[in-house]
């Protein structure tokens, strides 16, 4: 599955539109991060414990996206955008979107 956030791809002609795909995933903070990101709001840097939890949440979304996709005949998914929501305090949602398309692959 050919996953890009080109509207084309070069070199490949697109056969068929599928429709629209999407994938989401809703994660909540652990307090053991709430903890240490409040002493890195003290002290400063990266909150490292957030950024793997959003890595984890992207590639689960990116994952069910590419399943949609694959479900209804697509062999790539082209258009790709990503967007960050807050669901409630605490948690937030990682919705992905595309254009699930049939290349002459």
């Amino acid at each position: 599955m050919l996953v890009t956030n080109l509207e084309i791809l070069p070199g490949h002609k697109i056969v068929r539109h599928v429709g629209l795909v999407q994938g989401s995933s809703v994660r909540s903070k652990h307090v053991g991060r709430d903890i240490m990101a409040s002493l890195k709001n003290i002290f400063g840097g990266e909150l490292q414990g957030y950024t793997e939890l959003l890595q984890e949440s992207r590639e689960e979304a990116t994952k069910r996206m590419m399943l949609q996709a694959e479900s209804i005949g697509a062999n790539a998914v082209l258009n790709v955008r990503y967007s960050t929501s807050s669901i409630a305090a605490g948690a937030a949602e990682i919705f992905v979107y595309g254009s699930a398309v049939e290349l002459d692959i």
